[in-house]
């Protein structure tokens, strides 16, 4: 009989993919350092960032070196973001946003990606009209009504635009300003969200046609494997259980 992979690898698996996150985190909390201030007090932006590491368990330590070296006391390469619009199998709609100490590496791995999916780079605003910014905050209810009911009521009395119900999950969705307070506001009704984050979220789905489905679900796996890349954003309707 074979064997499956031994401990340490499985390990070796986990401590890539862990330094992967804190990668991603730290530039995240270098850009937001850099766009605002050190003091995550007076920087919400860089507060949601270190909420996140946390979350995480990053180190303090490491989380104050990023800061430092978002404020620029240690000299570090400047960091970039750098968001790129364009198509995907089945002409799905994508953005993709990054935070990059080279820009023209960066739009090179993300061109390749796209079209060896079959897809294309955009010019900026090619593919942004369908996307609309907001706040979203998400909560696991698998199909509870009770709870469903508990964060639409929470999430009106707070402010927020809307809940949406798909999935399994609840998303209430607010202005980018107001997310903040939102949160602020359901935590105090003893909701807590399994992510709350400013995300770009598609006006409408497309469905995806099943024979794309595998090129499509792989080429959103490798642009979230791109060391550069943050978020990727996209308009299609996937089956729940095919991708989150």
């Amino acid at each position: 009989m074979g064997r499956g992979p031994s401990i340490e690898g499985r390990k070796s698996v986990e401590d890539a993919k862990r330094a992967k996150v804190f990668t991603k985190l730290i530039r995240e909390i270098t850009v937001a350092t850099r766009a605002g201030v050190a003091d995550p007090a007076d920087n919400a932006r860089l507060r949601s960032a270190v909420d996140k590491a946390l979350s995480a368990n990053m180190t303090r330590d490491t989380i104050d070196r990023a800061i430092k070296r978002g404020s620029g006391a240690d000299g570090g390469a400047e960091m970039h973001e750098m968001r790129y619009e364009g198509y995907g199998p089945a002409g799905i709609a994508f953005i993709i946003d990054c935070v990059t100490d080279n820009p023209v590496r960066t739009v090179a791995d993300v061109r390749h990606a796209l079209t060896k999916h079959g897809g294309n780079l955009g010019t900026s605003g090619s593919v942004a009209f369908q996307f609309q910014r907001c706040g979203e905050l998400v909560f696991d209810t698998a199909g509870d009504e009770v709870l469903e009911e508990k964060i639409l009521e929470a999430a009106l009395e707070a402010g927020a635009d809307d809940v949406v119900n798909e999935a399994g999950e609840s998303s209430v969705l607010c202005t980018p300003d107001s997310l903040e307070a939102v949160q602020q506001a359901l935590a105090a009704a003893g909701l807590a969200p399994t992510r709350a984050e400013v995300v770009m979220r598609p006006a409408n789905r497309s469905a995806v046609p099943a024979e794309a489905q595998e090129t499509l679900l792989d080429l959103i796996d490798w642009l979230e494997e791109l060391d550069d890349v943050h978020d990727v954003y996209h308009n299609a309707l996937l089956p729940a259980e095919a991708h989150p």
